[in-house]
Parts: C-alpha cells; structure tokens; sequence
C-alpha cells in the first residue's frame, strides 16, 4: 500500500483494537520546534533505511507554518497562502496546515512485525487520539470516509500516512493552542469547503503542547503495544 486516502479505509472502526499480547520497545524523540521538509526527508530516508531489525521510532514535532497538498491535493483547495509556503508531498490526502500550537506526531512503525494492517493502523491512531482526549472529559468521534478525529463535526485532529515495505511514515496534527486554527481558513482543509477546525484549547482543556504530550504518547503505546524509551532528537 502507498500513500492512503479516504476512499480506501473503512467506514467505521469497531472496538478500540488494542494489542493484548507483547510489548515492544520503541523509541521516542521529541524534536522541539522545526521546519517541514528537513524532517519530512529524514522520515523518507529512515523509512528507507530501516531493516526487520530496526526499533520503531515517534518523532513528536511543532513545525514553522505550512500547507502540505498530499498526493491527490488539488491546488485549488489552497485558497489565499500568503505567506505560508506550499509543499507537495507523498502522503495520503488533500491540503492540510501544520504550524504552532499543534502536535504533529510521525509513527515510523512496522506494521509487519506489529502483525496489523493499514486500516488497523489509522483505526488505532484515531482512537489513540480519541482516548486523549477523554483525559479532558471531551466526547470526540471519527467521520465516516473522512480520516481523523472531529468535536461535534468540528476537526480537531488530521491524520495524513503512506506506507513504504510495510512501514509508516508521515503521520497525525493534533490542534493544541487556540491560534493553530487560524490558517485553516485560507485552506479547504482536507479538501473539504467549510470544514470547522478547533483546538483542545478551544474545548476547556490545556494549551501547553507538553501537557498533552505524554497523554498522547500513553495511549498511542496502549494501542499498538509498545513501551517508549525517550532518546535525543535528531541533528537540526
């Protein structure tokens, strides 16, 4: 499978799909604040690099503003960028924006050693989403043939993946602060006219990025069975 948009995953997910076997070992980097495309070329060149022996990795990161149009994004959803460069890039779907304020959070996982498929995997990231959340007393849901994670049909979360040799890479924005909203309206996020877009902020829950990090990380490692060891971000 190569980069997933919405026509290919199903139309609900049923159960939460926690593993309940083995725990494995993963690492986690926390690569503070950064540019898009530095860290988006070193998720392709680890992807491409990584063996049946290599640890799956979670690279946490806060990027510099920008529109990213996935494989089958159309232009014209981009609709006043201003300032805000625009990237062509190998994931799945339409345009999203990434920025301040957000959580984006790459898995570069395993699926064949993790012995799940595709539509498992966004079905877990989705709930792991879903289940951070909770931790704030906020009723979130996923959208039929809409991937990621919405607050009463308002999007709170995006997720945008490809697959490589059974690998992830790219991965999900989760909107923490208030302002990280902001830029979605010079966009049809998702490819979608209109789309409300909301930040955890918004909804009575926390703006600090490092509050939510470890909620997130939590239910990330519950859903597909992995222990995380924190190690140093890679060279900027």
């Amino acid at each position: 499978m190569d980069a997933v948009s919405p026509a290919a995953l199903p139309p609900a997910c049923a159960g939460k799909g926690r593993n309940a076997g083995e725990v494995r070992p993963a690492i986690v980097r926390d690569l503070g604040r950064r540019p898009y495309e530095p860290v988006w070329r070193a998720m392709q060149a680890f992807t491409d690099a990584r063996t049946e022996g290599s640890a799956d990795e979670l690279w946490l990161v806060e990027h510099e503003p920008v529109f990213t149009l996935g494989q089958a994004g159309k232009p014209e959803h981009v609709l006043v960028p201003g300032d805000i460069p625009v990237l062509h890039v190998d994931r799945g779907g339409q345009v999203t924006y990434h920025g301040p304020g957000q959580i984006v959070a790459y898995p570069l996982l395993d699926l064949k050693r993790l012995k799940i498929g595709v539509r498992d995997y966004v079905c877990r990231v989705e709930q792991a989403i879903i289940d951070t959340l909770d931790e704030w007393n906020i009723g979130a849901a996923r959208k039929d043939g809409a991937p990621g994670v919405y607050v009463n049909d308002a999007k709170i979360a995006s997720l945008g993946i490809r697959v490589r040799r059974g690998c992830t890479f790219h991965g999900l924005a989760f909107n923490i602060e208030g302002c990280s909203t902001a830029a979605f309206a010079r966009i049809n996020p998702c490819g979608y006219a209109g789309l409300q877009v909301v930040a955890l902020s918004d909804l009575g829950g926390p703006s600090s990025l490092d509050a939510v990090k470890p909620v997130l990380l939590e239910q990330l490692g519950r859903q597909f069975g992995l222990a995380w060891r924190h190690e140093a971000p890679l060279p900027a």
